[in-house]
């Protein structure tokens, strides 16, 4: 396989970055920035490193993936030539481990003073947990976000770590760069984007503050309007043990739901909360009398706002997921194609994740342009996997 620069046909087209290889959130940020067109080189340790890497890996798609040997001197210096060209440097590791391999941000700018340098941590650059370890669980606790989550009365219900790492912190980080780029075009200053999961977090969450700040919110789980505390906002079981989500909130979309239903003339008021458990006790044994499938014809394509609840092997062969192509197979892989749309600079996938850590290290370093490649891998500085 042979790499070129600026062969992106998205939007960020052009825009060069730096990725010092991590888990869960910085690679799925640099994967957003490749799928829209960026030229993204991947810096791996040789032989990878836990929960990552594979031909299956699709955090990692869309770039090459170079193994360098971080403690040797000459490798720390290739990664500052590459800095030398970029854009963006994206790193993941604890506050401090990067200045001192030799490629902090003062580092950095002392090669590309116009460096945007993305750094993505759990608990921020600083603070009294700055150098603990932990998780999204951990990272979303302490916001006050876990305790809401889930319609379990007994105990908070944790959605994977698709709110921490994937919201409130890969999310946050591709915002975070592409807003310091945008000002560093015009400034020709670079700057450090402290992205940590708990900020996201707490700003993704900034609806349940304001909830809380308006007296009526309740912080138990089940008891509020969108946690399961209401009936039209809930998830409800068929007949064949499948489940449906209904979230007819609002009062056009709530009387269509019941029409369809069939529950219109024997549902009591919606607004009557002595009636709440009756009414949800209706709705459960209405749904269990038929299919999933069977629902799915009375309620498809309505504004009743009910949708079948699908595994994600299901999910590619929905008529709607079908209709706008969001999961497509590449390479052998199904996958979602790149988010979001763009009419005129359409983002389309490229490279599929590599099978190993620098399973491309002289292909991309030769690309960017960095030199003696064949002697930095003589010397064990940089590794190439062959196969």
């Amino acid at each position: 396989m042979t790499f070129a620069l600026g062969q992106g046909t998205g939007p960020l087209k052009g825009l060069k970055v730096v990725e010092i290889a991590g888990i869960g959130p910085s690679p799925h940020a640099c994967m957003i920035l490749a799928d829209l067109g960026a030229d993204v080189i991947r810096v791996e340790r040789p032989g990878g490193q836990m929960l990552t890497g594979g031909s299956h890996d699709l955090l990692n798609r869309g770039r090459p993936s170079v193994a360098l040997n971080l403690k040797d001197p000459e490798a720390v210096a290739t990664v500052l030539d590459l800095v030398e060209q970029a854009d963006v440097l994206v790193e993941g590791m604890r506050p401090g481990v990067a200045e001192r391999l030799g490629f902090g941000p003062e580092d950095c700018h002392a090669r590309n003073p116009r460096l945007v340098y993305g750094r993505m941590t759990g608990w921020g650059q600083d603070g009294p947990w700055s150098q603990a370890a932990g998780h999204d669980m951990n990272y979303i606790a302490i916001t006050g976000t876990l305790h809401g989550l889930g319609q379990v009365k007994d105990k908070p219900q944790f959605p994977t770590n698709l709110v921490g790492d994937f919201g409130g912190g890969s999310t946050y980080l591709v915002i975070g760069i592409l807003a310091a780029v945008f000002e560093a075009k015009a400034s020709g200053q670079g700057q450090v984007v402290d992205a940590a999961i708990v900020d996201g977090t707490a700003n993704l969450n900034a609806m349940t503050s304001a909830f809380l700040a308006g007296g009526g919110f309740k912080e138990e789980r089940a008891a509020n309007l969108l946690d399961g505390g209401a009936p039209y906002y809930d998830i409800y079981e068929t007949a064949d043990g499948e489940h449906m989500s209904v979230g007819a909130l609002e009062p056009q979309f709530y009387d269509l739901f019941v029409e369809l239903l069939g529950i219109k003339d024997t549902a009591p008021d919606r607004w009557d909360v002595a009636k709440t458990d009756e009414l949800r006790e209706l709705i459960t044994s209405t749904f269990k009398t038929r299919t999933r499938e069977e629902w799915c014809a009375i309620f498809d394509g309505t504004d009743a706002c009910v949708a079948p609840i699908l595994r994600m092997s299901e999910a590619k062969d929905h008529p709607h997921i079908k209709g706008r192509e969001i999961f497509v197979e590449h390479e052998g892989i199904v996958q979602p194609q790149p988010a979001p749309r763009f009419s005129r600079t359409k983002a389309t996938l490229s490279h599929p994740p590599a099978p190993g850590a620098g399973a491309h290290t002289r292909e991309a370093l030769e690309a960017w342009g960095v030199k003696d490649v064949e002697g930095l891998i003589e010397r064990g500085a940089a590794v190439q996997i062959e196969g």
